[in-house]
């Protein structure tokens, strides 16, 4: 008897220089071959790259490109901490070149990175690649340089991060970038860099995603499963039995398993070549059944809640809170707001660190074009359904500062400044 099986055979993919045990399971259980080839191309590392912690940086390059709840993760820690900004004068705003001060930088920032190709881009989108290095790799820095003339800030050149490593030889505290020609010393004044939860063990910075590989694995383990287990009874599938035609009088066996053949090739044609929304049309002797597990649906309702829980060790894992991903269950209101202030709260830590590296440039680019002016960079991170709360507090902040500059207790001066600081 024939069976109605797909053709073809499955490809070998090719060994990689170094695999870890994960990667040749997955090879053996039939993984894609542009997966493999993916994985063969992140994973080829050397002793190098072991000692000087680069594999590290592949790794998490690979977990963000291919694992969707990490992009995700990623994604929106970058989109938080990327908000919208400018640069405000620090000194007198009366001073009669603060505004021309003001111009000047918003002029700079237009021009301060490009990508590539040479195209200048805005100011979001240097933060968004530069917070993506951050978060993704635990470390994000560049080069500042300046006009031929010396009269204004050129460029800021970004470094990739998985170059830099810490100085293992020298004995001395410092990082170093390794070109394909050369080493260069990092510790010069034209370079800035920022560590994410660096630490005297930790120069280079700490990744969000550095508690994420191990869980990573057993959840893609578990879809993997999952897959495997529904390929042969997860999901209920057609049988189709077809009756043989009783044989003719005087057949000889050679035509009659040729026509009997002929038939089971004839309607198994017919069923496969059915769309979605037509019907097969057969004599009486076809019979259509199902076959899949009885607790086909139990068993996928398993699946879901413990995938879901290795989802939520995840983000757990990149300090995000579930919810921001849509992995919120029967919170209330209050509860949601509560959590997103806590990542807020987290958002403007790093913020106040780039912050720096922002007034750092425009210091540097107001020096450079004759002002005696020092700058500072801030975020916006309201929101449109936070100006009533926003408002509420503003006018119960000014009435308490009116109310003690008429009780005595602010002079005239100081509550003047406390209301400017409020608008």
């Amino acid at each position: 008897m024939k069976l109605f099986r797909r053709s073809g055979k499955r490809q070998k993919s090719s060994e990689c220089v170094l695999r870890p045990r994960a990667t040749r399971t997955a090879l053996a259980q039939g993984a894609s071959l542009p997966t493999a080839a993916a994985i063969e191309r992140m994973l080829r590392v050397s002793n190098h790259d072991i000692q000087t912690g680069r594999y590290r940086t592949l790794l998490y390059r690979f977990l963000a490109d291919n694992i969707p709840v990490v992009n995700a993760c990623i994604w929106t820690w970058v989109r938080l901490a990327a908000a919208p900004g400018e640069y405000e004068i620090i000194d007198d705003s009366s001073h009669p070149a603060a505004d021309e001060a003001a111009r000047h930088l918003r002029q700079m920032t237009r021009n301060l990175y490009a990508t590539r190709t040479g195209n200048a881009v805005s100011l979001v989108s240097f933060l968004t690649d530069f917070l993506t290095c951050l978060f993704r790799d635990g470390l994000a820095g560049g080069f500042l340089t300046v006009k031929k003339d010396g009269s204004a800030v050129d460029r800021f050149v970004p470094v990739d991060p998985v170059d830099v490593r810490e100085d293992l030889d020298s004995g001395r505290k410092k990082l170093l970038l390794e070109t394909d020609n050369r080493t260069i010393d990092l510790n010069r004044p034209d370079f800035y860099y920022i560590p994410l939860s660096n630490g005297v063990s930790e120069p280079l910075g700490r990744s969000i995603l550095q508690a994420v590989p191990f869980v990573t694995y057993i959840e893609q383990q578990l879809v993997n499963d999952m897959r495997r287990a529904s390929h042969n009874a997860g999901f209920q599938r057609l049988h189709v039995k077809i009756t043989p035609p009783e044989r003719f009088a005087g057949e000889s066996d050679s035509a009659y398993i040729d026509r009997i053949n002929a038939y089971f090739d004839s309607t198994v044609n017919m069923i496969k070549s059915c769309e979605v929304d037509e019907n097969p049309v057969t004599w009486d002797n076809v019979a259509v059944s199902s076959i899949g597990a009885d607790g086909s649906r139990s068993s996928s309702s398993s699946w879901f809640v413990q995938h879901r829980a290795m989802v939520e060790e995840i983000c757990a894992g990149t300090n995000l809170a579930p919810f921001l991903l849509g992995y919120s269950y029967g919170a209330t209101t209050t509860w949601s707001n509560f959590k997103f202030d806590m990542v807020m709260r987290q958002v403007r830590s790093v913020q106040a660190e780039v912050s720096h590296l922002l007034e750092w440039i425009g210091n540097v680019e107001l020096a450079l074009a004759g002002y005696s002016l020092k700058c500072r960079f801030n975020f916006d991170n309201s929101f449109s359904y936070q100006a009533l709360e926003r408002a509420t507090v503003e006018s119960s902040q000014l009435d308490s500062i009116l109310k003690l500059y008429q009780n005595g207790l602010l002079d005239r001066e100081t509550a003047s400044r406390k209301i400017r600081d409020l608008v």
